[in-house]
């Protein structure tokens, strides 16, 4: 399935450099070629907040606190959040009410947080540790074919 989704990503992530396009067909991608997913997402910071970008699922928390939920606290110590069960982090917060599981991946180039990406699961236990390169990899072929400076300047990172 690895192949599979990272085939389709450079399918439709290398023709062009606009990370919003990109960020909608990497969400897009994940959550149709990944099983029990519900949410898919990215958070753009600006400041010290996330705010909602391109997304799969049910509408979502349009403003995140850096700090705050599985998202604000992966932005904040710039790692990897894996989740088994969302009921059990402090302050969670929920893109969907059916969420049970959460894997929060930063977008980070050179040291410089500009968002996350988010994914859910209706199912606990969904993401495993051995699963957290592979999300990472496909947030660094966002990265490399998206144009970061022009992210920079508009969200004023």
């Amino acid at each position: 399935m690895y192949e599979k989704i990272i085939k389709e990503l450079k399918r439709w992530l290398e023709p062009q450099d606009d990370f919003i396009l990109n960020s909608a067909n990497l969400s897009a991608v994940l959550f149709h070629n990944i099983i029990n997913l519900n949410w898919v997402g990215i958070y753009m910071r600006s400041g010290n907040k996330l705010y909602l970008g391109p997304f799969q699922g049910k509408p979502a928390r349009q403003i995140i606190n850096i700090g705050d939920g599985v998202c604000g606290v992966s932005a904040e110590k710039k790692e990897t959040m894996l989740v088994e069960d969302v009921h059990q982090f402090p302050g969670h917060i929920a893109c969907d009410l059916a969420s049970n599981s959460e894997i929060v991946v930063p977008i980070i180039k050179d040291n410089i947080l500009y968002g996350v990406l988010d994914i859910d699961s209706p199912h606990k236990f969904r993401f495993i540790e051995e699963e957290k390169q592979e999300y990472e990899s496909y947030v660094e072929i966002l990265i490399q074919n998206s144009d970061m400076d022009r992210v920079k300047k508009y969200y004023n990172i």
